[in-house]
């Protein structure tokens, strides 16, 4: 099973949807995009896109053509833009080697450090995908609530 988020600025999820493990991340972004296709239809034109960030295993314009064919006004309401990936030369001007976070993709990384904080989630026992959505929905459901009674 692969877990597929789409998260706000802060790490807290818009969007989560469960797929069998064989869909690759294409599929499963565009399956997560069409379950809440009618978040985007109801988006007015007049304000700002929603910028969608995409790690480098992610192909944009393969997204747009199949988006568009679930609703065709997709790409007025929402980009994709590819994340910031350092080249060697960066890494080694910062004296740096291996993996080197990048700034805007932390938050999905941490968004799923804390999902998997949550012992429900650490080993796969679902029976469906219906179920093991539930369950992430409910561990940041968990989280939020969390925040909040300590802000209170």
């Amino acid at each position: 099973m692969k877990r597929h988020l789409a998260v706000d600025t802060l790490g807290f999820p818009f969007f989560t949807h469960c797929t069998q493990a064989n869909v690759s991340d294409d599929m499963g972004l565009i399956e997560t995009l069409a379950k809440n296709i009618d978040y985007f239809k109801s988006k007015p034109v007049n304000i700002p896109k929603i910028t969608i960030l995409l790690d480098h295993g992610y192909h944009p314009e393969h997204l747009r053509e199949e988006l568009e064919k679930v609703y065709s006004q997709i790409m007025t309401k929402i980009r994709f833009e590819l994340s910031a990936k350092p080249s060697k030369q960066e890494k080694k001007d910062q004296g740096k080697s291996g993996f080197v976070p990048v700034a805007a993709r932390w938050v999905i990384e941490r968004s799923n450090a804390w999902m998997e904080r949550c012992k429900i989630l650490v080993k796969n026992f679902e029976r469906t995908l219906a179920n093991a959505t539930t369950k992430v929905n409910l561990c940041f459901i968990r989280l939020m609530l969390k925040r909040l009674a300590v802000s209170s």
